[in-house]
């Protein structure tokens, strides 16, 4: 069974919009090795199309930061889910997921494999609720930003974790990966 983990860039007070996280060299080598053990990324709809346009390959040279060129060869490369129920359909190495989200998140963490990376908040939060995530990584940020959105706002339970691993930047920021407790 694959394992589904779920990472997302998250600052001192909560925040999890992306551009409120700094990236910089080093969090996209982290992000780029996470991306390489994974079978395949699932991403919602709103978070495919932000990484599509932000990472699929550029017009030209100098369209983005050299530092972030491993990175957006590998999320490029990689084979992509998107959960949407509007969406007719999809390129860039992605197929549409439709129907139950639990049944279709299921049937893939059966298939042979390394595992399938989750990136999100709204989406991350459905799978949370159905016990679906194996890994959660928080890649906090030494930043407040004052503004949402905010994790798993809404949860209905709390998710009880244990601490797998933790790794701290130059950046000041600290990986910090649970496991459920279940």
């Amino acid at each position: 069974m694959r394992p589904l983990r779920y990472s997302i860039n998250v600052t001192l007070d909560g925040c999890c919009d992306h551009r409120a996280s700094p990236g910089g060299e080093e969090i996209h080598r982290h992000y780029a090795e996470n991306l390489a053990r994974a079978d395949a990324l699932i991403f919602g709809r709103v978070t495919y199309e932000m990484m599509e346009e932000a990472w699929r390959p550029a017009a030209g040279p100098g369209t983005r930061p050299e530092s972030t060129d491993h990175f957006a060869r590998t999320i490029d490369a990689a084979k992509k889910y998107v959960v949407s129920n509007t969406l007719d359909q999809v390129d860039w190495n992605a197929e549409v997921l439709r129907g139950d989200l639990g049944k279709s998140v299921e049937q893939l963490k059966q298939e042979p494999g390394n595992g399938l990376f989750l990136g999100g908040v709204k989406l991350a939060l459905a799978l949370a609720e159905l016990d679906l995530i194996d890994e959660y990584e928080f890649v906090i940020h030494p930043r407040v930003a004052g503004h949402g959105p905010t994790l798993f706002a809404g949860l209905p339970k709390s998710l009880d974790l244990k601490l797998v691993g933790k790794r701290q930047f130059e950046s000041g920021a600290v990986a910090m990966r649970y496991e459920p407790r279940r």
